[in-house]
């Protein structure tokens, strides 16, 4: 009996295979793939500064992301150009100022040691209440849908010579506050560049907000505006192009005439980022129905889901020895953001 059809073997077949001659083998490129950067660029240019402002400063960490030196030619990690692309949108594009101002920073952030202060305690009773961090869903124009905002409730104060009278205390909570933030922004996994200054928006920001009910304008005490003029001061120059808009919300009408008035004053960036109301519940109009209730949103209340720094009920825990708050001196007349803290001097932020 014949064996199945099935069963016979293409041997021909097989045997052609086998003489076949081997496929020429594929040269294996272990090269870096280049990153489109160059010198020209400003990019490029800040970054090949990289190596030299990191060994002058001893300071590596920039927002948790690691710098490390670039050449030409090699491949530079997208949440390090997020890192320079601030500095350089935050002076559009003047690489010498970018270059100062990005060295002020990582000397500061060493000395002061400000990736600490999110593991740092608090006395809970001189900053409970002040300073909130959420998300936020559905923000009009936002694109991801998801956006990361900190609230400032500065009526939360009740007594203002304990909260801002140790003014080093309160810069160390208020950097603590940012530190948060700016780590809710997940720049260390970023995955998509920032656009050249002037050509799109920086996808890594958060939005701010200045919540001003029950504070008043007329008698401002000298520890609030000592307070408040350094986190200025300083802010602007360590965390450039980290907030997309600013609102002022809760603010008497008669503050904002005089504030109307300001923006006669102010450079277009500035004012494009600023938006001031009279009638908190009215910011769902801006930031969309998630925000809280009070807010004129759905969501739901801050002491319920938004992020603080941590707090106990004693005094407390001793903090790092480094307490530095004066703003980086190389970088002080630096930058646009050194223009936009002039201005908004005005204004407590």
């Amino acid at each position: 009996m014949s064996a199945p059809e099935s069963d016979v073997k293409p041997v021909v077949a097989e045997q052609s295979k086998q003489d076949a001659p081997a496929a020429p083998e594929t040269a294996v490129n272990t090269e870096e793939k280049p990153t489109g950067l160059n010198k020209e660029t400003p990019l490029g240019q800040l970054a090949s500064k990289l190596g030299e402002l990191l060994e002058s400063t001893g300071h590596h960490e920039m927002y948790g992301v690691e710098l490390s030196s670039w050449q030409e030619g090699t491949d530079l990690p997208i949440p390090q150009q997020v890192i320079l692309q601030k500095f350089l949108r935050a002076n559009a594009n003047d690489v010498a100022k970018a270059s100062e101002q990005l060295k002020a920073a990582l000397k500061w952030r060493k000395e002061f040691q400000a990736l600490k202060t999110k593991d740092e305690v608090f006395e809970k009773s001189r900053f409970e209440g002040l300073g909130y961090i959420t998300e936020l869903k559905d923000m009009p124009g936002s694109a991801t849908g998801r956006d990361v905002a900190v609230f400032n409730i500065y009526g939360a104060v009740k007594d203002n010579k304990k909260t801002f009278g140790d003014l080093d205390g309160f810069m160390r909570w208020r950097v603590a506050l940012m530190e948060l933030t700016v780590a809710r922004l997940d720049i260390a996994n970023a995955t998509t560049p920032v656009p050249d200054y002037g050509k799109g928006p920086d996808p890594y920001q958060a939005v701010q907000i200045h919540d001003y009910l029950s504070v008043s304008f007329l008698r401002q005490a000298p520890e609030v505006k000592a307070a408040s003029s350094k986190t200025i001061q300083l802010f602007q120059q360590v965390y450039p192009e980290t907030m997309s808009k600013k609102f002022f919300v809760n603010v008497p009408i008669v503050m904002q005439w005089m504030f109307g008035a300001m923006k006669y004053l102010m450079a277009k960036e500035t004012i494009a980022k600023m938006q001031w109301m009279s009638y908190g519940n009215q910011l769902d109009q801006y930031l969309g129905p998630s925000v809280p209730k009070v807010y004129g949103g759905s969501g739901a209340d801050l002491t319920a889901v938004g992020e603080t720094p941590k707090y106990n009920d004693a005094t407390a825990t001793t903090t790092p020895a480094a307490t530095k708050t004066e703003p980086p001196a190389a970088a002080a007349a630096t930058g646009l953001d050194a223009k936009k803290g002039e201005e908004e001097g005005a204004v407590k932020v």
